[in-house]
């Protein structure tokens, strides 16, 4: 018979290890995955900690390790870890930048990794911004808006007649005389708002690039990549010759307080304004198309998306699950409410109060489930992509510098022809990006 003694001595090591069990199966390895967001807005960061926080606690075998980095570095330190070979496992990319990561060898192609009917869901604008090379390489929970903000009040004193829809936009002749109309009931005659206050940057190309498409052209070959022809081209320089027209009518908007204020009566922008002018104009406030300058009005489509990145087998599907997660409808609403973007699924928007049919942003879902694609634009089609090239921030920063000139008022001819020559050479310093 076993002595007392020799039970406890046997027993002992067990209980010190736990008292749950001693050789109990101690169920699957948990996985850390590091995922990289940019710091948006404060509602943003909460929601995506929130989701973050919610997902670590319902997976035993998953665990995420998130780092927001500040929109303004975001990039830089995604670059240097792609060159370094030191990437998370998931990182957020801002959709015009998606291909030069996609050259890069940065991304995983999510078909097949993600679920068929997650990809499906995503809006067309978003399969379209995800998609490079007949594979897709990111995923969004949410897209951008860009139109005319108005306020109703300052119309109707000016005699001014609004368009219903993006099949009846003004064309560019008509905006400019809504423009005048207003012009000669205000104060100062600065009834344009077009944040100027935003700076030369990316905004000005997701902005006015649609302007281009709008006027029948584009910025660069999709083919070939090169701009020559394209952004020096008839179309774009009637473009910007007809924003140079409206310079004059342009609020400097220093204290971006043009359209809250009611000092300016159009505001072009995008959705991330909605709650600050619905606030301040209640049922006053307009959402109109952008102008038709010839080809059907056009409007700028784009934002934030998630990828895997190649940076291990081992937690790839671990990153899939998290991804598959973020795109469930109630965290997709979830993420709309926070920053007032338009929801990424097609099932989610059908469910958001300010995008379904009938609710105050409803054109700008209009406007994204009529993406023109990765295709050349047609008259038909009204969301346009920036475009899909590695070299796109060369390219943003360059057009960027024309729009500014004929915001400024002067010709942006000139501007053009420079902006052409070193996005051309660019391409031609990385082989064409091939």
């Amino acid at each position: 018979m076993t002595s007392l003694r020799s039970f406890l001595q046997a027993g002992l090591p067990c209980l010190l290890v736990t008292l749950a069990g001693c050789g109990a199966d101690p169920g699957p390895e948990r996985v850390t995955i590091e995922v990289w967001a940019h710091d948006g807005t404060d509602a943003e960061r909460t929601v995506l900690e929130q989701q973050v926080a919610t997902f670590n606690e319902g997976h035993d075998d998953v665990e995420v390790e998130l780092r927001m980095i500040a929109e303004g570095d975001y990039n830089d330190a995604l670059q240097t870890a792609a060159a370094s070979g030191d990437l998370p496992d998931v990182a957020e990319v801002d959709g015009p930048l998606l291909a030069g990561y996609v050259h890069q060898a940065a991304l995983l192609p999510l078909d097949g990794l993600l679920p068929d009917a997650v990809l499906a869901n995503q809006l067309s604008s978003l399969r379209a911004q995800g998609s490079h090379g007949g594979r897709t390489y990111a995923v969004g929970t949410f897209d951008s808006g860009l139109g005319l903000y108005a306020d109703r009040r300052a119309l109707r004193a000016a005699g001014v007649e609004w368009p219903t829809s993006v099949d009846d936009a003004w064309t560019a002749e008509e905006f400019s005389a809504a423009l005048a109309a207003l012009a000669k009931k205000d104060a100062d005659g600065k009834v344009l708002d077009v944040k100027l206050n935003y700076g030369v940057g990316e905004w000005l190309t997701y902005g006015f690039a649609p302007l281009v498409a709008s006027a029948g052209g584009g910025l660069i070959d999709q083919n070939s990549l090169s701009p020559a022809g394209r952004m020096d081209g008839a179309a774009a320089r009637s473009a910007l010759a007809t924003l140079q027209g409206w310079a004059s009518y342009v609020d400097p908007n220093e204290k971006d307080d043009a359209f809250v204020s009611r000092r300016a009566p159009l505001s072009w922008v995008g959705h991330w304004t909605y709650r600050d002018y619905a606030a301040a104009l209640g049922d006053d406030l307009l959402v109109l198309p952008l102008p038709d300058l010839g080809h059907g009005s056009k409007t700028g489509q784009g934002s934030w998306a998630w990828t895997v990145t190649a940076s291990g087998d081992d937690r790839q599907q671990a990153a899939a699950g998290f991804l598959t997660y973020l795109l469930q409808d109630e965290e997709v609403l979830r993420m709309a409410d926070a920053n007032g973007a338009v929801p990424g699924n097609s099932s989610a928007l059908e469910a958001s109060s300010l995008y379904a049919e009938d609710g105050p942003l409803a054109l700008f879902a209009d406007q994204l489930v009529r993406s023109c694609g990765n295709d050349e634009p047609t008259s038909e089609c009204v969301a346009v992509p920036r475009p899909v090239t590695p070299g796109y921030a060369v390219l943003s920063s360059q057009f960027a510098q024309a729009v500014s000139v004929a915001l400024s008022g002067k010709a942006a001819g000139p501007a053009l022809e420079e902006a052409t020559v070193i996005v051309q050479g660019d391409l031609e310093d990385n082989d064409g990006f091939r």
